[in-house]
């Protein structure tokens, strides 16, 4: 099959969620003899190779601002792919709901990937919220298939659009631990310090995570992995706190590295609100980490409730106290450490998600 995937930042790189998936699904299709396509952003590369690992790449250029960027990129892959011999198009991000018209003029198969409520997230209150949710619902019309990412998540599309989904979670590698070079080279010690990964906007709670994190009685620190790749004065303002315990990284795209502070880490915070199955979540799993997860139905469904981890909210110190209990019990922190692993396998490896969305694309090729 000749597949092409457009709506991440491209590969290889690791920015969020899509990024994570195309990382992973783009080099194992190639591998099982298809022909793969990556659509990139011209502006996040400074090296523009034409394959790498035997992914094709292709660079266009887009508007590099939070409301357009995407939105123009895809754009253009677009009006690429519907010339190209591609037998199936895989988008990410609902926001590419409305191409579907398109592809479905040039009859190409297509399938989206629409992840999360983006409709619902702070970051795109006002005109974005009301285009993600126009875009999400043509989706649903225009795409061949839509898949989400949960269950959970399955259920919004049912009962908002009256569309039933396919569901493909996202998957882990696991880390098995006991490096700590890296991270020492950079300061920190094993179990020294707490880690949070994702990028720095309202809808992964950063500032309510930080604001607690010093609230608390901890005297770890707070290693903050991710940014914006835009001018954003939430981030900024982020990024001004200033306290010795507070530790932005920045973008990581050292794989090794990432995993020594998964694996390192006292303890996982994971603020994100809206999304379905989260690969950063589904990391700190396979690392073995102790999680402390914002408490609503996708983080539950991942975690099974209190299974695999903890839970607080926004109310005030809310995750203070929940620091505070795990500090001083530590034989509840080993357990979820000690059994954080058993919930990726047999649910969230890459092997299997790459053989669903494998069948999914054989399926539409074959009509």
């Amino acid at each position: 099959m000749n597949i092409a995937i457009i709506g991440s930042r491209g590969y290889p790189c690791i920015f969020g969620g899509y990024e994570t998936l195309v990382s992973e699904l783009a080099p194992r299709l190639a591998e099982r003899g298809n022909s793969v396509t990556v659509y990139c952003h011209r502006n996040v590369f400074k090296s523009r190779p034409e394959i790498v690992n035997g992914v094709y790449l292709k660079y266009f250029p887009s508007i590099p601002t939070k409301n357009l960027s995407q939105i123009t990129n895809s754009f253009l892959a677009t009006l690429h792919v519907i010339f190209t011999s591609a037998d199936i198009v895989f988008y990410v991000n609902s926001a590419n709901g409305p191409f579907g018209l398109l592809t479905k003029i040039f009859r190409k198969k297509t399938a989206i990937n629409v992840d999360g409520l983006e409709w619902m997230r702070p970051k795109w209150e006002g005109f974005g919220a009301k285009y993600f949710y126009f875009a999400s619902k043509t989706a649903t019309k225009l795409m061949d298939v839509v898949v989400t990412d949960s269950e959970k998540m399955d259920e919004v599309y049912r009962k908002e659009f009256d569309t039933r989904t396919i569901t493909i979670a996202y998957g882990a590698n696991y880390s098995p631990g006991g490096v700590s070079e890296m991270i020492e080279k950079n300061g920190l010690a094993p179990n020294s310090y707490y880690l949070v990964v994702g990028r720095l906007v309202p809808d992964n709670n950063a500032s309510i995570i930080i604001q607690e994190f010093l609230y608390s009685s901890s005297s770890r620190k707070l290693v903050i992995v991710g940014d914006v790749p835009y001018k954003d004065d939430y981030a900024d303002s982020l990024k001004q706190i200033r306290d010795p315990r507070i530790i932005f990284t920045g973008y990581i795209n050292n794989d090794n590295l990432l995993d020594e502070l998964y694996t390192n880490a006292f303890a996982y915070i994971h603020g994100h609100a809206f999304g379905g199955t989260n690969p950063s979540l589904l990391k700190a799993l396979a690392s073995g980490c102790c999680i402390l997860a914002f408490d609503n139905v996708f983080n539950r469904e991942v975690l099974q409730d209190e299974e695999y981890g903890l839970y607080f909210t926004r109310e005030l110190q809310s995750l203070a106290r929940l620091i505070d209990f795990i500090e001083s019990n530590p034989a509840t922190t080993e357990l979820y450490r000690n059994k954080a692993r058993d919930r990726i396998e047999g649910n969230y490896t890459w092997d299997k998600v790459i053989d669903y969305y494998e069948v999914l694309f054989k399926s539409l090729y074959e009509g």
